[in-house]
C-alpha cells in the first residue's frame, strides 16, 4: 500500500519535472483538429493535407472535425472551450481573428486571449467568378449590370463574414455597386450551384475551385491579387479589369491551440507544422490546387495578425456590416 507521505512525495516530484520531460510522451492519443467550414472546401483540404503529414511523425491520427457556421465562430467557440492539453487544434485565419471582431458585437470567443498560435500554413488566392453560361464575359460587364440594376445580381460565398464575402463587398463598394449576398455553408456548395448555373457569381478561392476554374466549368473574371496567377495566366487582376487601385484580398490560415496549452506542446506542434509544409508531397499538392504556403511560427503568426488588423479593421468598419 502506498503511504500518504509517499503519494505526496511522488506528486511533488512530478510537479518539479521540467515541462519538456512532463510532456515527453505527448501525444498519447488521437488529436482533434476543428475546421470551421464544411468538408470539401479549401480550408478542409489544407487541414487534411497538413494533418496527414503531421500524424506520421506524431505517431497518432489527427481527426478532422468539421464545424461550419457563423463565419467560423461555431468552430472557434468549440476550440476556445476545449481543454488546453494539446489534443485540440483549430484552423484560424483572417475571418476568425480579424473580421469577426469587427462584424459581431458579441463573440463567444476572444480572438486575442483564447488561442495560442502554433504556425502559419497558407494563403488562398481569391478569384471573381461567374457561372459558365453567364452573359458576362468580363468583370466590366458584371459591374455595369450591377450599376444598372442594383441588387439584381446574386453572388454566393462560403459564409457571412468569410474572406470571400468581404472581398466581394469591398469590391462592390469600391466599384460603386450593390449586389445580393447569398451565404452558403462552405465553398463546395457555392461551386456546385455555379456549375449548375443556379448562381450567377461568387468570389472563389483557387484551392477549392482550382480545377473548375481551369477546366472552364465556371468562368473566372479577375483575380484579387496584385499580379496574375501562374495557374490562371490569362485572367486579369481586379486592378487591370476594373481600374481599382491597389485592390488586394486573400484568405490566409494558420493553426492554433486553446490558450494555456503547455509551451512544450506548442513548440512540438509548431515544428511539426513547419516540417509538414516542407514535405515535397504536401507542397506540390498545395501549389497544384492554388495554395501559397506560408512559413512562420508563433511570433510570425502574431505579427501577421497585427499587420492584417491595421489594414482590414478600417476597411471592414467602413463597409458598415453587422452580423448581430
Amino acid at each position: 500500500m502506498i503511504t500518504r507521505r509517499a503519494a505526496i512525495g511522488a506528486g511533488l516530484a512530478a510537479a518539479a519535472l521540467p515541462l519538456g520531460r512532463a510532456w515527453a510522451a505527448y501525444p498519447e492519443r488521437p488529436i482533434r483538429w476543428i475546421v470551421g467550414y464544411a468538408a470539401g472546401g479549401g480550408t478542409d483540404i489544407l487541414a487534411r493535407l497538413v494533418a496527414g503529414s503531421m500524424s506520421a511523425r506524431l505517431g497518432q491520427p489527427i481527426v478532422i472535425e468539421n464545424r461550419p457556421g457563423a463565419a467560423t465562430a461555431v468552430g472557434a467557440e468549440a476550440a476556445a472551450k476545449a481543454a488546453p492539453d494539446g489534443y485540440t487544434l483549430f484552423t484560424a485565419g483572417n475571418e476568425t481573428l480579424i473580421f469577426n471582431p469587427n462584424l459581431y458585437k458579441r463573440l463567444a470567443y476572444d480572438p486575442t486571449k483564447d488561442f495560442a498560435p502554433i504556425g502559419l500554413m497558407a494563403r488562398f488566392h481569391l478569384v471573381l467568378t461567374v457561372k459558365k453560361d453567364s452573359g458576362f464575359r468580363d468583370a466590366k460587364g458584371l459591374i455595369a449590370r450591377a450599376k444598372a440594376q442594383p441588387g439584381a445580381i446574386a453572388y454566393g460565398s462560403p459564409g457571412v463574414g468569410s474572406p470571400h464575402h468581404l472581398a466581394m463587398e469591398r469590391l462592390a463598394k469600391e466599384a460603386g455597386v450593390s449586389m445580393n449576398h447569398v451565404p452558403y455553408r462552405g465553398m463546395a456548395p457555392v461551386l456546385n450551384d455555379l456549375m449548375a448555373n443556379t448562381l450567377e457569381a461568387a468570389v472563389v478561392d483557387a484551392a477549392a475551385g482550382g480545377e473548375t476554374l481551369r477546366s472552364g466549368r465556371v468562368r473566372p473574371l479577375a483575380v484579387c491579387a496584385p499580379e496574375r496567377l501562374s495557374t490562371l495566366p490569362d485572367v486579369p487582376t481586379v486592378t487591370e479589369a476594373l481600374g481599382l487601385p491597389r485592390f488586394e484580398a486573400y484568405a490566409w490560415q494558420g493553426v492554433v491551440a486553446p490558450a494555456r496549452t503547455p509551451e512544450a506542446v506548442i513548440a512540438r506542434l509548431s515544428q511539426d507544422v513547419a516540417t509538414a509544409l516542407q514535405d515535397p508531397a504536401v507542397r506540390s499538392r498545395m501549389m497544384e490546387i492554388g495554395l501559397e504556403p506560408l512559413s512562420g511560427g508563433p511570433a510570425d503568426y502574431a505579427k501577421l495578425i497585427a499587420d492584417e488588423r491595421a489594414v482590414w479593421d478600417p476597411v471592414v468598419k467602413g463597409l458598415n456590416l453587422s452580423l448581430d
